[in-house]
């Protein structure tokens, strides 16, 4: 039998963009972090999405960890940036559909499904072994979720993942368990800007 994996999923701290519910794009995180001396996890690995709030955050944390292009946001196409009550307003029919069909992506970027099958696809690669800190986005988080329950795609929208927080699952690829969903970072503290 393999041992059993443990990924602990981490969302990246507040920015503009969260609080003002905007389209993401690559902004920064909008408190300066106290960076831990001692890891706030302990962990074999950690690895990190490609934008800079997640880098700031596994730095903040205390984690050596290597940027995982699987683990990206998703991408929001020409919305980035915008908040929700813009594009609603400019298009409402393309909003409506982007929250009630997981295949939609009206903005040119990428599906809710695509992100689901993107983030599967990574989940179900990892190694059969160790402990795996992935610092990511809310988005990511909530595609991981809904893997592991064998949710349908529509799921996506009913999983609530505010920043800072830590998903545990574990398993081994293909068999994975929900442990906790969106518990605090252990010993994390920011300070206004």
């Amino acid at each position: 039998m393999a041992t059993v994996n443990r990924l602990f999923l981490i969302s990246h701290g507040a920015t503009i963009a969260l609080r003002g519910a905007r389209f993401p794009a690559d902004e920064p995180l909008d408190a300066a972090p106290e960076h831990r001396r001692e890891p706030a996890l302990r962990v074999d690995m950690a690895r990190h999405g490609p934008e800079s709030r997640c880098v700031q955050t596994a730095v903040a944390l205390g984690l050596v960890s290597a940027v995982e292009p699987a683990l990206a946001d998703l991408d929001c196409g020409t919305w980035r940036g915008r908040s929700l009550t813009e594009v609603e307003r400019d298009d409402p029919s393309d909003v409506a559909e982007w929250l009630t069909d997981p295949d939609a992506a009206p903005h040119g970027g990428e599906s809710v499904r695509q992100l689901l099958d993107r983030v599967a696809g990574w989940l179900d690669g990892l190694p059969a072994t160790g402990r795996l800190a992935a610092v990511t986005s809310p988005a990511v988080v909530r595609a991981v979720v809904v893997r592991v329950l064998s949710a349908p795609a529509e799921a996506f929208w009913r999983i609530d993942v505010p920043p800072l927080t830590v998903t545990h699952v574990f398993g081994v690829p293909g068999r994975w368990t929900l442990r906790c969903q969106a518990a605090p970072v252990p010993g994390w503290t920011v300070r206004s800007k």
